[in-house]
């Protein structure tokens, strides 16, 4: 199995008892967090994830960090505690991943991303969410980032499908025609 397959299968776990027992959205913020952490501290991902120290060392710095930080559930507790006796503290990131898609999937959220030339200013945004929304027939999760190549317009992707009403793909349907007409 793959690191992403191992990792999902960790995520799938956590998500099956939080779900029953306790508050998956809480337990999807803290695995952010407890993610964030990590990828913020080089060193401490270093020694978390070198095969020079063993486990229970690994396992004794987990729990000393979750202490200090505080606030993290019992079950993302259990799981991390797990996770570092297996020496699987690596996977943490890709987790964190796979269980926020297991929660949108649950909540029937779709991911979307736009890809714009310029920023978008926040009432912008809000107004592409909401016109993908109505398009869409569903929530979505909308990202976005910055690509000038597109010289203007948006490429939205939404699930599986591509809505790309960029400059550049005006310019390149124009150029067919163009060249189709000779």
């Amino acid at each position: 199995m793959t690191d992403k397959g191992t990792a999902r299968r960790y995520a799938g776990a956590l998500y099956d008892v939080v779900a029953r027992s306790g508050d998956p959205a809480r337990a999807g913020r803290d695995l952010q967090a407890v993610s964030a952490l990590f990828s913020s501290h080089a060193e401490l991902l270093q020694a978390l994830t070198s095969p020079a120290v063993s486990a229970s060392k690994k396992r004794a710095v987990l729990v000393s960090i979750l202490q200090a930080a505080g606030g993290v559930g019992p079950e993302v507790t259990r799981m991390l505690e797990l996770m570092a006796e297996r020496d699987r503290l690596g996977l943490v990131a890709d987790a964190a991943e796979a269980f926020d898609e297991r929660l949108r999937k649950a909540d029937r959220v779709v991911p979307a991303e736009v890809v714009t030339a310029v920023p978008l200013s926040d009432a912008q945004r809000l107004s592409l969410q909401a016109a993908i929304v109505k398009a869409a027939g569903t929530d979505v999760a909308l990202s976005a980032r910055v690509d000038p190549a597109i010289i203007g317009g948006v490429v939205a992707r939404v699930g599986s499908v591509v809505f790309d009403g960029s400059v550049t793909r005006q310019l390149e349907r124009l150029k067919q025609r163009l060249t189709d007409a000779q």
